[in-house]
């Protein structure tokens, strides 16, 4: 079984961690039949933390996750503490594949989506 791991910074304020848990709930409704698990995870201040994450995905039956950051650059966070909090899980469990993807940020179609954003403000000028 395949599953797809959201890994978002986490915040103090509720709000915008229940923002990233709808954002997962709208990803697993479109990736229906592509994995069978979608969640969000939390590198700090909100829960659950990413090695909870990764250990609920694996109790599910997940043979394989894919951790996809939800980061814009490829600061520390992306470099060096979500791998290290995923190595936790690989050791406890080196039968399951877990796999890291590119952050967000590095996405392709980042910049169409971000002129797609500022022009939907309709304060656009010629």
């Amino acid at each position: 079984m395949k599953a797809l791991l959201v890994v978002a910074h986490g915040s103090r304020r509720v709000e915008s961690n229940d923002e990233v848990r709808a954002l997962t709930g709208r990803l697993g409704a479109q990736a229906e039949g592509i994995y069978a698990r979608v969640e969000c995870a939390f590198l700090e201040l909100a829960e659950p933390s990413i090695p909870d994450g990764l250990r609920a995905a694996i109790r599910e039956g997940a043979t394989q996750v894919i951790v996809v950051p939800y980061f814009l650059s490829a600061g520390r966070h992306v470099v060096t503490d979500i791998p290290a909090e995923i190595e936790v899980v690989r050791k406890e469990h080196p039968d399951i594949d877990i796999v890291l993807a590119p952050y967000v940020g590095a996405a392709p179609g980042l910049t169409e989506l971000l002129l797609q954003q500022a022009l939907k403000t309709g304060r656009d000028s010629d």
